[in-house]
């Protein structure tokens, strides 16, 4: 009898110690999210115009477009970017004139 008492009471110890647990990481997941949340709406972080992955607005990877600042996470995303700013603009200028 007392052998099934002490493994009743070590079985709900080992139980409580994992859901707190389980708890626990749930709500740093969350306090995460909206701490991620918090710094998107302020202002504090941007969305790679590229891949779409946020950034803190202090990163050092920059595109100045006239007034427009573009930033990015990576230097491949920021090239991507280059590229397609110099063929849209490719795109709009006008031929030349040919004169016969």
């Amino acid at each position: 009898m007392w052998k099934w008492l002490i493994f009743a009471l070590a079985a709900y110890a080992l139980y409580r110690l994992f859901t707190n647990d389980w708890k626990k990481s749930q709500a740093r997941e969350e306090d995460e999210k909206t701490k991620h949340e918090r710094m998107v709406a302020s202002g504090e972080m941007v969305k790679d115009p590229v891949c779409g992955a946020y950034i803190a607005v202090d990163s050092s990877i920059t595109v100045r477009d006239g007034e427009t600042v573009y930033r990015f996470c990576s230097y491949d995303c920021r090239d991507t970017f280059v590229r397609r700013i110099q063929q849209s603009r490719q795109k709009t200028e006008l031929p030349p004139d040919h004169k016969a």
